[in-house]
């Protein structure tokens, strides 16, 4: 008996080899289509982070653009525009004088007359002029008038008749409190003029700065701490404090304002000593300031979002640190940033600070006025801003209710057509059975 042969199984048949074949086809098909899928997925998201980025980067490179044209706008070629000055004198000699340098400055300069050096003193103090030119002279007083208008000429020929006059030394009175700046182009104006009468000219001081601030610019930079303490607070009350109500969202920034003055008049008074006498007058100041920022900033962030930043940047960095007439007064300025001096806030708190703690609060009532003005704006910036809040979160509410009625009756359209079939469905079981 012979035996019967078993299949060999590990022969496969044909087909059984391409139901494999095909089989492992599909699959690398299916993971190839999947890393392709992933990959597509990959890319669809770096190109939504790049856009992501690209957006974003928008905002520093506006800020750049727009720090250049302020800064160097403002600051890149200070020259005097009707900067005004005296001659210190009476007669046709002064007369002459004063008209002479008026024709040569090309409106550089607006050249007075002024009776006596008291009264220079006096318009220095308020800061009807910065520097004033003393010309003191003994002897005949038609030798002066003869030969003292010539000499006192940039560029004319020096010195009258012999023996009519015996000149001592002119001198310069300048305000450095006022501006630094200004009494040094006043001192390079009047030092060639001096010299044509053969005397070095002796610079007076009516009205100088505090010991440790030589320079007067201490004022300028406590603006810039206070400025950039109340604009940062800013972005951190409307950015982490959005889900705040706006009440509670102001009262923050009232706050932060008496926190970040708070902080200016310890750096003004006795950390670094800017001023000596006048710190609570400095401090209010301080606080009118940075709530007007906080409360302004407050209310723009309900509109700008995150181009808030952007936003009060503009406001109180570009145009207003350029326009305090911290580092150059409006007279040594262009048309435009001399302009926003007369009304920016930066320029009020510069002003104010230097008429409260060096011309004995000359001109101070209106420095408070401006900034005063500045926060009542900022208060109804917040005002409006809770307006389109609430117009906001009632539209809101409208459209929800909207939806979810619309949802409700869609839900009650949907249910008689369920009651039927479902009746339906117990019919047929029914005859089924």
């Amino acid at each position: 008996m012979s035996p019967v042969p078993r299949p060999d199984h590990r022969r496969g048949d044909p087909g059984s080899a391409d139901l494999r074949t095909a089989s492992t086809a599909s699959t690398a098909s299916t993971a190839s289509t999947a890393r392709t899928e992933r990959h597509g997925a990959h890319r669809s998201g770096h190109s939504a982070g790049l856009r992501h980025v690209l957006t974003h980067l928008i905002t520093p490179l506006l800020m750049c653009i727009g720090m250049g044209l302020a800064y160097l706008g403002a600051f890149a070629d200070p020259a005097p525009h009707h900067l005004p000055v005296a001659i210190v004198g009476s007669g046709q000699s002064v007369q002459l004088l004063a008209q002479s340098i008026n024709d040569k400055a090309g409106g550089d300069l607006e050249v007075r007359t002024v009776g006596d050096r008291s009264a220079a003193v006096d318009q220095l103090k308020h800061q009807d002029i910065f520097g004033a030119y003393v010309i003191k002279a003994t002897g005949d007083a038609g030798g002066a008038a003869g030969g003292g208008a010539s000499s006192g000429v940039p560029g004319g020929k020096s010195g009258g008749r012999a023996g009519d006059v015996r000149a001592s030394g002119p001198e310069l009175l300048v305000a450095t409190a006022g501006s630094d700046t200004s009494a040094s182009v006043v001192q390079k104006i009047f030092t060639p003029i001096a010299a044509q009468h053969g005397f070095p000219l002796k610079v007076t001081d009516v009205a100088p700065t505090a010991d440790d601030d030589p320079t007067g610019q201490g004022i300028f930079f406590l603006l810039v701490a206070i400025s950039i303490g109340s604009y940062a607070s800013v972005a951190v009350i409307g950015g982490a404090g959005a889900v705040l109500p706006l009440r509670l969202r102001a009262a923050l920034a009232v706050g932060t304002s008496f926190v970040v003055s708070a902080i200016g008049a310890a750096f003004a008074g006795p950390v670094f000593h800017l001023v000596d006498h006048g710190l609570w007058g400095v401090w209010g100041m301080a606080w009118l300031y940075s709530a007007g920022i906080l409360l302004i900033g407050t209310g723009l962030h309900t509109f700008l979002k995150r181009w808030t930043t952007l936003g009060v940047m503009a406001l109180f960095v570009m145009l207003n640190f350029t326009s305090s007439g911290g580092i150059f007064r409006p007279e040594m300025q262009n048309g435009f940033f001399a302009a926003l001096h007369s009304f920016w806030n930066g320029a009020g708190f510069v002003e104010g600070t230097r008429s409260h703690v060096y011309f004995d609060g000359y001109g101070l009532a209106g420095h408070i006025w401006t900034l005063a003005v500045w926060l009542v704006f900022g208060a109804l910036t917040v005002g409006v801003a809770g307006l389109a809040e609430r117009k906001r979160r009632t539209t809101e509410a409208m459209a929800a209710a909207n939806a979810a009625a619309v949802a409700a009756a869609a839900v009650a359209a949907t249910v008689p057509e369920r009651g039927v079939e479902k009746m339906e469905e117990e019919m047929e079981e029914a005859v089924g059975v």
